[in-house]
């Protein structure tokens, strides 16, 4: 797959390429329909409601009834796209997701935005700190974190293609494009964003710019880092993450979630068992979350470019 970063630095709200990619999708196949809990104007779906008002199921704030219909949908041959807050989507469906869609094997896509530090004002009842770390006990659930338009567009693409359950973990707000539009991604597959041989910086999702700040902080004192995103949790790319720790010998790991129960462990499980290297992770530890602007919640949590370099030279300081 072909790597192509853009230039550009252009801003894009996520949410306005998820409703413009649902509207195609849904005027090439019938069987798309779009379900939500009173978030149908957050997510930025009102035209797609007014478009297709017979094809857009409002739950209201009944988040574990949409899953049950949204696996009734999928049983009766719809392919249904169902959207609510990461917080609510993983802490309170996750029984209703685990039998009716995945026991079940049906064909489900979860939105959950506004993930992690991302519920900014909405504060600490709504960050979804914890939505991967949930979610992925659902076996054969496949978890994605897009980082950008360009990624989000083709995620959403693909994932409507391939049967099962899938949850996407979407910024509906502003993103930095990261990609080329030319960039082709397969879900389950890293991308290597730049080359190093003193350390490896994986993300995903908001933590992408974060990390490639970070290596060209790195770079300006002379150390080379490996920048990967690995916008796939699971299936997780393990035969990446080890070429990652052969390349560099160590790795750090950011990410917009729990460190306990996210990217960094998923890393860990990989390394410890097949080419155990030095692991730094980034992330939020076991705390609440709190009301904030994104620069403010970066520092709060030490999420921030400046937080990543020191975590990196920490991890190669440990280096045998």
């Amino acid at each position: 797959m072909a790597v192509r970063l853009t230039d550009r630095q252009e801003s894009i709200e996520l949410r306005k390429v998820y409703c413009q990619t649902m509207l195609k999708m849904a005027e090439e196949d019938k069987r798309i329909v779009a379900l939500d809990c009173d978030l149908v104007s957050p997510i930025g779906m009102t035209e797609f409601q007014k478009t297709y008002p017979e094809r857009t199921i409002d739950c209201g704030i009944m988040e574990g009834n949409m899953a049950g219909v949204a696996a009734g949908m999928s049983a009766r041959g719809c392919i249904p796209f169902a959207h609510t807050f990461s917080c609510f989507q993983s802490r309170k469906c996750l029984d209703q997701l685990f039998l009716s869609a995945g026991f079940a094997e049906l064909n489900v896509k979860l939105i959950g935005s506004d993930p992690g530090i991302m519920a900014l004002y909405n504060g600490a009842s709504h960050m979804g700190l914890e939505d991967m770390g949930i979610l992925k006990n659902i076996p054969n659930l496949t978890l994605v974190e897009p980082c950008d338009a360009v990624q989000l567009e083709a995620v959403l693409k693909e994932v409507k293609g391939t049967y099962g359950l899938h949850y996407i973990r979407l910024n509906r707000k502003n993103a930095r494009t990261i990609y080329d539009s030319s960039t082709e991604f397969k879900v389950g597959k890293g991308m290597v964003l730049r080359e190093g041989k003193d350390v490896t910086l994986i993300g995903s999702g908001i933590m992408v710019e974060q990390v490639l700040e970070a290596a060209k902080l790195l770079e300006a004192e002379g150390i080379q880092a490996a920048v990967v995103d690995m916008f796939t949790w699971k299936p997780l790319d393990e035969d990446l993450v080890v070429a990652c720790a052969k390349n560099t010998g160590a790795i750090v790991t950011a990410e917009n979630h729990r460190i306990e129960t996210g990217l960094g462990s998923a890393a860990a499980n990989v390394l410890s068992e097949t080419l155990p290297v030095p692991l730094g992770r980034i992330g939020v530890g076991n705390v609440y979350g709190e009301v904030g602007v994104l620069p403010y919640l970066l520092e709060r949590f030490e999420m921030t470019p400046a937080d990543i370099v020191k975590k990196a030279k920490e991890t190669i300081a440990r280096k045998g």
